[in-house]
């Protein structure tokens, strides 16, 4: 699991560091500035080694020339700022043409940037923005972002000439062959929520330092950084904050290929050894849904799956089943007498369940068995009214698996104050709306989207990401989350213990749709687990 970080977590790593005495700031400044360097050069490797003359001034440009080997840093007030002054310079130093602006007095910079500052002014000038914040030539191959990284609490306000002459606002890639770098963040990006604060430049790369922060991987973020690289500073022997799977921690983790030991099943099983789900489905017309879970279920490696049908849509699923078994089931009076046998050691409820009384009813009786419980869609809708009931219930072998919409029926303070826009950072984030609602459900929540956001109640955290090598934009399709419901539950069957269960399953609940590709739709989805199983070399 790639450990992330947030602006204080990486503040308290920096200052161990210079306090332990093995490292002081400018060394830090200055390998922050060759990793950006490094990382330029690795992406572009047409720009390594044809620097231009170092005697040629940037004054030799007229507007409508463009020159790929010119750089313009722009370096802001704080540390960020100093970073930035050591790329202009090694840039310096390799022949390109550099124009370092400075938004900020020099006079009140951080020393270890002011010292860069003036290391920077033995080999060129300050430039002087325009009155709108802009330039006097807005042409260059590279614009390096040094203005606001981790340390942004307020809205960025500099002119808006910075941001048109360089289409700063614009798309990624809409900048006339203008290549953006941004250190650390984009500037006006929030470091720990993904928010914008205020106008937030969008980047073609960003170069973190020791590990991702947050914000690269929630909200804006990952439109807003274009492709992420991290540059080792020299921060690993004082250590991890703490372990993302550790009980009450506080760092954050991006989910990574599930080990292969735990997902395949072991030889000489049978299928009761790998357990047997149980999944609810709704009445006439309203079965698709919980099919769907099924089959995800059974793929994932559930030894069996069997769908629990009302009277009314008995025949309807009978015509549209085979390695699933039927039960019928109706209301909770059956449900009860369904789960006396005990071998049914997961059960899903939600997918085209319906919202009537006896879906409450039904939720309500499964939860006082206490088995591992899967509850996404209508199972959660349910108690939209009276949201304590289904709290206070739940226990610790429960997933539950909402939508933004959904979450904000759950949990409504949580939502409204995860949906406000950001004034000041570090912002609101997803990541601490999901640890909330899992602290107040009691049970692992895993918060649907792009950005999926999984918590425990004991404060473990991570991040399923669908976004920049991982993007699978067409998994945002009617019955995508059922599948998902379904995956969950066939791991639980078979005793993946349930935040365990949650980020395998939406690890995987990508992978399938990465495999599939464009044109997907939900019954696609399980059919791929089989090569992705292959893929992990099980």
């Amino acid at each position: 699991m790639t450990e992330l970080l947030t602006a204080a977590q990486m503040r308290a790593l920096e200052m161990a560091a210079i306090e332990s005495g093995d490292v002081t700031g400018l060394e830090l400044m200055e390998r922050a500035g060759q990793g950006v360097v490094e990382a330029i050069f690795e992406e572009w490797p047409e720009l390594m080694g044809r620097g231009t003359s170092p005697s040629r001034s940037p004054g030799y440009l007229e507007p409508d020339e463009k020159d790929p080997l010119r750089a313009v840093v722009l370096c802001g007030p704080g540390n960020n700022g100093g970073d930035g002054f050591v790329v202009a310079r090694l840039l310096k130093e390799r022949g390109w043409d550099v124009e370092v602006y400075l938004y900020g007095d020099a006079e009140k910079l951080p020393p270890d940037a002011r010292v860069n500052f003036e290391r920077w002014g033995k080999l060129g000038a300050i430039c002087v923005p325009c009155e709108d914040g802009g330039f006097k030539y807005p042409i260059a191959g590279i614009v390096v972002d040094a203005l606001f990284g981790t340390g942004l609490t307020r809205p960025i306000s500099l002119g808006e000439g910075l941001f048109v002459d360089f289409n700063l606002l614009g798309d990624p890639g809409m900048s006339g062959g203008t290549k953006v770098v941004a250190l650390d963040l984009p500037s006006g990006l929030c470091s720990d929520s993904g928010k914008t604060v205020g106008p937030a430049l969008f980047a073609d790369l960003t170069v973190s330092f020791h590990a991702q922060k947050l914000g690269c991987e929630l909200g804006n973020g990952p439109e807003r950084c274009g492709k992420t690289v991290v540059k080792d500073i020299g921060l690993e022997r004082f250590g991890v904050i703490d372990h993302p799977h550790h009980s009450g921690s506080k760092t954050v983790g991006v989910t990574a290929h599930p080990w292969r030991g735990a997902v395949g099943k072991k030889r000489g099983s049978h299928k009761y050894a790998n357990g047997h789900a149980l999944v609810l489905s709704g009445g006439h017309g309203n079965t698709g849904a919980a099919r769907l879970a099924a089959r995800g279920a059974l793929r994932i490696g559930a030894g069996l799956v069997t769908l629990g049908s009302p009277r009314s849509a008995m025949l309807e699923n009978a015509c549209n089943l085979t390695a699933v078994m039927l039960r019928q089931i109706d209301g909770a009076l059956g449900l009860t007498e369904l789960l006396e046998d005990a071998r049914f050691n997961a059960i899903c409820l939600g997918p085209g369940l319906g919202i009537r009384a006896d879906t409450q009813a039904m939720v309500l009786t499964v939860l006082k068995e206490n088995r591992p419980t899967i509850l996404d869609a209508d199972a959660l809708t349910r108690f939209s009214a009276k949201p304590e009931v289904l709290f206070d219930v739940l226990h610790e072998d429960c997933v539950i698996t909402p939508h933004g919409g959904e979450f904000a029926r759950l949990f409504p303070d949580i939502a409204e104050r995860l949906d406000a826009p950001a004034t000041v950072g570090p912002a609101y984030s997803k990541v601490d709306a999901t640890r909330e609602a899992a602290k107040r459900a009691g049970c692992v929540v895993l918060f649907k989207g792009p950005d999926t956001v999984i918590a425990g109640p004991d404060g473990r955290c991570s991040i399923n990401s669908a976004q920049y090598e991982r993007a699978a934009p067409w998994l945002a399709t009617a019955g995508a989350g059922d599948v998902l419901a379904g995956f969950i539950a066939g791991l639980m069957a078979r005793g993946f213990a349930p935040m365990q269960a949650a980020e395998t399953a939406a690890w995987l609940h990508v992978e399938c749709a990465r495999k599939f590709g464009p044109g997907l739709i939900a019954e696609d989805l399980a059919e791929q687990l089989p090569a992705v199983f292959r893929d992990l070399g099980l």
